[in-house]
């Protein structure tokens, strides 16, 4: 395997969450918002889909760009702020209900897979 091949993992999770809330806005909104938060309006539906198609439009970077080991650290370094707003919105003020495990364990592999990836293009730069 190489670093490239860790690259495009880590832009699976935006293309099949992000496709999710793309193509289907409703049903992210009903299964992965408490009740009392839920609207299941046509603006709800609308900014889900923004936020899926941003997600996407992410996927298509990370797939068809060149990390860099600095490219793998600062993604992994710019995942732990996600942590802490999974934590938040599931616990403290619970808007987002136990679905977001889905978001949570995405934003763990795509942690590991961008300090493996980190690792291995070390070690492929070393070989040149």
């Amino acid at each position: 395997m190489q670093s490239i091949h860790i690259q495009r993992l880590i832009a699976l999770p935006y293309f099949g969450l992000g496709g999710w809330c793309l193509f289907a806005p409703n049903m992210v909104e009903r299964m992965t918002i408490n009740p009392a938060y839920q609207h299941l309006s046509a603006t709800s539906a609308l900014l889900i889909g923004c936020f899926g198609a941003q997600a996407v439009l992410g996927g298509l970077f990370i797939w068809f760009s060149r990390f860099t080991r600095a490219s793998f650290l600062t993604y992994a370094v710019a995942l732990l702020p996600f942590f802490g707003f999974n934590y938040y919105f599931v616990y403290e003020l619970p808007i987002l209900n136990r679905w977001m495990a889905l978001d949570f364990g995405s934003n763990a592999a795509m942690f590991i897979l961008s300090i493996w990836g980190w690792r291995m293009k070390n070690r492929e730069e070393a070989k040149l």
